[in-house]
């Protein structure tokens, strides 16, 4: 055998297998993140984690988001869009992973929301004005504060309540989590415990299709 045919052998073989063994890792890593959903299902959903959906559903699908992420704002229609095709099937469960620098001040912005009970509301004002405050090249948080009185807050009580220390613990908390379940950039889906291990909308779409297949069988 000449020496070029040998080389070129030798490098597919060691194509095959990489792609081998990264798809045996990732079945492997769903696999055990599958298992976790099922013996330590608080990993995945904490009592303070905000929830949208029904109670009922059988496809929870938890997000490990950062408000100032681009990424989550753009995903954040086309999750709505999948919830509402499938009404009271899937509940979405919000986590936090504020791995941009100055996040977490809006994490605290969110929590302090809940507490007058416009914390969906807050978050659609951030995403809809987030290139506002957000750029990456020039933050500039206090920006936020122009925008969040068209989420029907109290702006005076929202300065109060996001002092409270127990934010800094739910934020520890998801931190810990994401970085349990290896979650490194936002956002982070899974759906019933099974981590979007190829990210991209189809495929997001696709592994909740199969969960709800699995779920509702007709």
């Amino acid at each position: 055998m000449k020496k070029p045919l040998i080389l070129f052998t030798a490098a597919a073989l060691l194509v095959l297998l990489f792609v081998g063994a990264n798809w045996f890792y990732k079945n492997k890593q769903s696999e055990e993140l599958g298992f976790l959903a099922q013996e330590e299902a608080e990993l995945f959903v904490r009592p303070h984690s905000p929830t949208l959906g029904s109670d009922e559903a059988k496809v929870y699908l938890v997000e490990f988001m950062d408000p100032a992420c681009e990424t989550c704002r753009a995903f954040s229609p086309f999750v709505k869009k999948i919830m509402d095709e499938n009404p009271g099937k899937i509940k979405l469960v919000i986590r936090y992973a504020p791995f941009h620098d100055g996040a977490d001040y809006f994490v605290r912005i969110l929590e302090a929301a809940k507490k007058q009970d416009r914390y969906w509301q807050t978050l659609a004002v951030m995403y809809q004005y987030q290139p506002h405050w957000a750029s990456h090249h020039n933050p500039q948080p206090h920006l936020i504060w122009r925008f969040l009185e068209g989420a029907g807050l109290d702006l005076e009580k929202i300065r109060q309540d996001m002092q409270d220390p127990a934010i800094s613990a739910v934020i520890k908390q998801d931190m810990a989590d994401a970085k349990r379940l290896n979650v490194s950039k936002t956002p982070g889906f899974f759906v019933n415990g099974r981590p979007l291990i190829t990210f991209g909308y189809m495929q997001l779409q696709q592994l909740i299709e199969e969960e709800l297949a699995a779920n509702y069988p007709e």
